[in-house]
């Protein structure tokens, strides 16, 4: 198999056939787009799992020791501790959501390129460019 310059192909589903330049000009953008969507999804999620990671809270040697020893406290760090787990479990499932997404795009894009057309090629390569020009910016935002 090889690259080649054409306007006519088929892109990931029978419906989306083009056969015009014009059509390979949105399919472009269309892939373009999906690729920058890609870009922030990862970043997104980089910034997410920070999120959940500072919002939990770190107890220190000095806590543990304390509520290890004290016989009443046991009884009344289970309501907090319950409340932790429950945001931790939300944001995982939030978390594999957000992975699912980024898979399934991320197989839309391997399809599109595999369909050895040299313009949709071009259009996720400059789709990653851009995406990555935006979205990696954001990480060093806290």
């Amino acid at each position: 198999m090889h690259f080649i310059f054409s306007d006519e192909v088929v892109l990931l589903f029978n419906f989306w056939n083009v056969h015009s330049p014009t059509g390979m000009a949105l399919s472009v953008l269309v892939v373009l787009l999906m690729a920058v969507l890609y870009e922030g999804i990862k970043v997104g999620k980089v910034k997410l799992l920070y999120q959940a990671l500072a919002s939990l809270p770190t107890p220190t040697h000095q806590q543990q020791f304390i509520e290890e020893t004290d016989g009443e406290s046991i009884g009344s760090d289970l309501l907090p501790d319950s409340r932790t787990r429950l945001r931790w479990f939300l944001c995982h499932f939030g978390q594999s959501l957000i992975h699912v997404a980024q898979v399934v795009i991320g197989y839309f894009m391997m399809l599109a390129v595999m369909s050895y057309n040299t313009w949709i090629f071009l259009g996720v390569v400059l789709g990653s460019a851009v995406g990555y020009y935006l979205a990696y910016p954001l990480l060093s935002m806290a």
